[in-house]
């Protein structure tokens, strides 16, 4: 996938997490909200040349971002996304969780694909 690819498939995640919680699907919005954090993630990692292919690569590539913008918030919402991530596959958190983190992964998302360095690559 093209770096723009990335971009625009993390912010069509996030929308469709959105329509997946309000029909009541909590492990597919949970999906998509994980998948709209891990594309943004990739579309930085791409744009800088980093080291891509494993989950790991994208925490570390988070923490490397987080470092660099002096935002330790940011790798704290990566973890929500994580969550999120773990929760399609078991399904252990509730509708009052879900609804309280949802917005920081939409902040995560949002701050990653902020930065200026994400404008469309030419």
């Amino acid at each position: 996938m093209h770096i723009n690819e990335h971009i625009q498939t993390a912010l069509d995640f996030l929308a469709n997490s959105d329509r997946y919680f309000a029909e009541g699907d909590r492990l597919q919005g949970s999906e998509k909200l994980w998948g709209a954090a891990a594309h943004a993630i990739t579309a930085v990692a791409r744009r800088r040349g980093w080291k891509l292919g494993r989950h790991i690569d994208m925490r570390e590539n988070t923490q490397a971002l987080t470092s660099e913008l002096a935002e330790p918030i940011l790798f704290q919402r990566f973890k929500v996304a994580e969550k999120f991530h773990a929760n399609f596959y078991h399904g252990f958190m509730d509708t009052p969780e879900i609804e309280s983190l949802r917005p920081s992964v939409h902040r995560f998302v949002n701050r990653v694909l902020s930065l200026s360095e994400l404008s469309p690559a030419r």
